[in-house]
């Protein structure tokens, strides 16, 4: 069986007046209803009751008519269950009191997420947070298409971090590809398109999304510490060899050009390994004073 599709609600303006105009106008109704009350006491007649009573109505009906509107705020108008439109000026306002207002904030709201225990690509438990930046653009769905628009941005933030997640890994990835730790820009680039389809139904925008937390879950970080240290020092000595060869080789070609000394090969090969010791050694190089021959 399949689901009937939503009816998406379209944002629309409203029908509403300033309030400037009708407070003038309940003004003036105070003072005829306070006129027809002092008369009604000084004749008591039948007709100053009725007008008084009249009067009444419409002041009530006037006063219950107003609200007010903050800049970027809204005021969605219903009547008995239907969408009539929204109403965006702020300042006074003034609507037929039988009309049902329900306001909604239009400003840049910030979301920090909570830290989420999920699985990297690789498989690796890590803990990721997001911040995410967002505002209701269209009142109509976020008010008539969700349940709680509010709520449901939180769930769909935290769907959206477990996903893009699950595509990178923490660091470490094969064949360059980006990473969680290496490639920030990208991956919060790739979560607000992702939260951006989720939320689209919600009238709702993105406008930024970045990591607050990544780190390693706490039963793994220690040995991925000491793997990072490794790594660390294995890179340092790759460095310091190739530079190391580099200069031997450079020594070596500087003698025979300058015809410093002639060196055979196994005196080539002593010199080379004497000059490898002393610069990929860690500790300072002790030197030795050869007074014999290498042949003895």
């Amino acid at each position: 069986m399949t689901a009937a599709a939503l009816n998406r609600t379209q944002e629309r303006k409203a029908s509403t007046s300033g309030g400037g105009l009708m407070l003038l106008l309940t003004l003036l109704v105070l003072g005829l209803m306070i006129w027809s009350v002092i008369e009604l006491i000084r004749e008591e007649n039948a007709l100053h009751g009725i007008a008084v009573l009249v009067l009444s109505l419409v002041f009530t009906a006037q006063l219950i008519g107003f609200y007010s509107l903050q800049p970027n705020e809204a005021a969605a108008i219903t009547l008995f269950g239907n969408y009539k439109g929204t109403d965006r000026t702020p300042g006074l306002r003034w609507v037929l009191p039988w009309y049902t207002r329900k306001k909604i904030s239009l400003r840049v709201r910030n979301v920090t997420g909570e830290k989420l225990k999920v699985n990297d690509k690789r498989g690796n438990p890590i803990e990721i947070a997001a911040v995410v930046v967002w505002r209701v653009t269209d009142t109509g769905q976020a008010l008539f298409d969700v349940d709680d628009y509010q709520t449901f941005v939180d769930i769909q933030i935290e769907t959206a971090v477990r996903e893009i997640a699950s595509h990178f890994s923490y660091d470490h990835a094969e064949h360059e590809e980006p990473t969680l730790r290496g490639d920030a820009d990208q991956v919060s680039a790739l979560l607000r398109e992702k939260l951006q389809e989720r939320v689209v139904v919600a009238g709702v925008v993105v406008d930024e999304t970045k990591l607050s937390h990544l780190a390693y879950a706490p039963e793994i970080a220690s040995a991925m510490l000491r793997r990072q240290q490794a790594e660390a020092v294995l890179a340092a000595r790759r460095f310091i060899v190739q530079g190391a060869v580099e200069m031997v080789e450079h020594a070596l070609q500087q003698l025979s050009e300058r015809d410093v000394v002639q060196l055979d090969d196994e005196r080539r090969a002593t010199m080379v390994s004497n000059l490898l010791v002393v610069l990929c050694g860690d500790r300072d190089a002790q030197p030795v004073v050869n007074a014999g021959s290498l042949y003895q």
